[in-house]
C-alpha cells in the first residue's frame, strides 16, 4: 500500500507550486504521468497547456498580460525515440530541452542525470524555485522512471542535486513538487518523492489531481497514460484558462 493519499496531500497544500506524478496504473497496465502547473502572480496564472506533435508547451493565455517569460513559456512534456529506449520527459523548465538534446546525442540512460547536471536552480531570488524533472523509459513492454530535484541551499551559490529511480509497482507513483507549502519566500520541497496510490483510469487520475489542487492558484495539468501492452497513448490536458 502505498504510503500517502495524493488526494490528501493536494487538498492539504495551498501551494505546492509545480508538481510531477509518475507511477503505474493500479490495474497495471498502464505508465501514468502528470504535471500541474500553479501560480500566485497574474504573470504565472496568465498560461495554458497547448499540445503538439511530441510534445507539450506552455503559452500565455493573454498575450497582453506577459511581464516576463524566462520562466513561464517553456516545453513541460517531449517524447524521445530511439533504437534503444523509448522515453517520456516531463520537467518544470526549460530543462526538457536540456534532457532530450542529451539524450540526442548519446542515448543512453544517463543522460538524464548529466543533462541536469549541467542545471541548477531557478534564478528566483528569494525563492529560488528548484528544478524538479521526470523521466519515463519504455522498453519491451515495460518502464522505469526517474525523478530529480535541482535546490538551492538558501543561496545562489549551491546548487544540490537529487536524483531518485524506482521500479513500478501496479497502484504506486511518486510525487514531487517545487515547494514544501506557500510562503514568503516560498520555502522547497524537502526529503524523497511522495508514494502515492494510483487509480487504473487516466480520466479519474486527472479528475483526482486537478480536483484537489487549490482553486484560487491552479492553472493547467497535463496527464498521460501510456499502455504497456502497446496502442496509442493518452494526453489530457485541462486549462483554467479557456
Amino acid at each position: 500500500m502505498a504510503k500517502y493519499d495524493l488526494k490528501e496531500l493536494l487538498a492539504g497544500n495551498v501551494y505546492p507550486g509545480r508538481g510531477i506524478v509518475i507511477g503505474m496504473s493500479a490495474d497495471g497496465k498502464n505508465a501514468l504521468i502528470a504535471y500541474f502547473i500553479m501560480g500566485r502572480s497574474v504573470n504565472s496564472r496568465n498560461r495554458v497547456f497547448e499540445e503538439f506533435d511530441g510534445g507539450m508547451r506552455t503559452k500565455a493565455f493573454d498575450e497582453s498580460k506577459v511581464v516576463d517569460p524566462s520562466l513561464i513559456i517553456y516545453n513541460p512534456y517531449l517524447r524521445f525515440e530511439s533504437e534503444f529506449f523509448d522515453a517520456d520527459i516531463i520537467t518544470n523548465g526549460n530543462q526538457t530541452d536540456t534532457v532530450y538534446e542529451f539524450l540526442k546525442r548519446r542515448p543512453r540512460k544517463t543522460a538524464f542525470t548529466k543533462a541536469l547536471a549541467t542545471r541548477e536552480f531557478e534564478p528566483d531570488a528569494p525563492n529560488f524555485t528548484p528544478r524538479i524533472s521526470g523521466i519515463v523509459y519504455y522498453k519491451e513492454g515495460g518502464f522505469r522512471y526517474s525523478l530529480s530535484i535541482l535546490k538551492s541551499d538558501g543561496t545562489p551559490d549551491i546548487c544540490n542535486r537529487f536524483f531518485f529511480d524506482y521500479e513500478p509497482k501496479p497502484g504506486v507513483g511518486h510525487f514531487i513538487h517545487t515547494y514544501k507549502c506557500d510562503g514568503n519566500p516560498i520555502p522547497s520541497f524537502e526529503g524523497e518523492p511522495e508514494e502515492v496510490a494510483l487509480p487504473s483510469d487516466a480520466a479519474e487520475f486527472a479528475k483526482l489531481v486537478w480536483d484537489n489542487l487549490n482553486a484560487d492558484n491552479k492553472v493547467s495539468l497535463f496527464v498521460r497514460n501510456v499502455p504497456l501492452s502497446g496502442g496509442n497513448a493518452e494526453n489530457i490536458i485541462i486549462n483554467k484558462n479557456v
